[in-house]
């Protein structure tokens, strides 16, 4: 009898408006990198929970996908994780050691907002 995996449910961050900008960001990416991306969020799915070098705490309930694309680009999806649910709040490209601090009150701001 063979072990079937469920993922943990993956849910947007969506504006009032209804807009869900993770999603618009991924779709943005082309195909390689979206593959890419995708298996990387995939495995926290699968796999909650994950440490590094995959994933990490920003603290305050706020996480990490972090992603190497090739041309040593860095992606960080940020999401929160409650009630079993994986929460995508923010996406962006990584173009310094440190997170911005916008980038992290942005999510951390839409998490709030959660709940």
């Amino acid at each position: 009898m063979a072990l079937e995996l469920t993922p943990l449910p993956l849910l947007f961050w969506r504006s009032p408006g209804g807009r869900e900008p993770v999603r618009d960001w991924l779709r943005a990416l082309d195909v390689d990198d979206k593959k890419i991306v995708g298996r990387d969020i995939a495995k926290v799915q699968y796999r909650w929970p994950v440490g590094l070098p995959l994933c990490r705490s920003l603290g305050e309930g706020l996480w990490e996908v972090r992603t190497s694309l090739p041309g040593r680009r860095e992606v960080r999806i940020l999401f929160g994780f409650a009630g079993g649910v994986l929460v995508a709040l923010h996406a962006f490209f990584k173009k310094s050691q440190a997170a911005p601090d916008a980038e992290l009150r942005l999510a951390r701001e839409r998490w709030r907002d959660l709940k």
